[in-house]
């Protein structure tokens, strides 16, 4: 018998509505604890469902990876950058792992079909603005060939403290 630990097989997958609420979970934890997201407070459901629904109308891709049998313990997602007609070939994403999965190379996993699906929509460019203190993610993007191309200084504050953000 192995002595290696065993992890649950993980498949991604384009997310479903019913995926709203572990998707939801995911965030909030984030938003209460981390500085992936400057939201304060936990968003609601009916929220999360909105913005599902709105991705869908749209065309901008959402998936989730999920493990059995655990669920759904990450998603990524691509988002409007801007309402401007302009921006129309441009996206910004958003990738959040559960705490207790994270490391474990899901971020890569979710990032490399938003990528794809961004090219089948015909978008140019994607967008990634993270907390500056967060190397992985800025580590995750630059391996997809995402690039810094700057720093915003305290223009985000939380937990009492100013914060950077870089867009790649």
């Amino acid at each position: 018998m192995s002595s290696e630990l065993q992890l649950p097989q993980v498949q991604i997958r384009r997310a479903r509505r019913e995926d709203c609420d572990a998707i939801l979970g995911i965030y909030n934890h984030a938003v209460l604890h981390t500085t992936a997201s400057y939201d304060y407070e936990p968003r609601t459901l009916a929220h999360r469902l909105e913005w599902f629904d709105s991705h869908g109308r749209e065309d901008l891709a959402i998936f989730v990876a999920e493990a059995e049998p655990v669920g759904v313990v990450g998603w990524s997602a691509l988002n409007r950058y801007h309402d401007r007609v302009g921006f129309r070939f441009t996206a910004e994403n958003s990738i959040y792992v559960a705490e207790s999965w994270r490391g474990r190379g899901l971020g890569g996993r979710l990032l490399e079909p938003l990528i794809a699906a961004a090219e089948a929509r015909g978008l140019h460019a994607i967008l990634a603005a993270i907390d500056a203190d967060n190397q992985s993610s800025i580590r995750l993007h630059a391996r997809f060939g995402f690039e810094k191309v700057g720093q915003f200084r305290q223009v985000g504050y939380k937990f009492g403290r100013w914060l950077d953000v870089i867009y790649m």
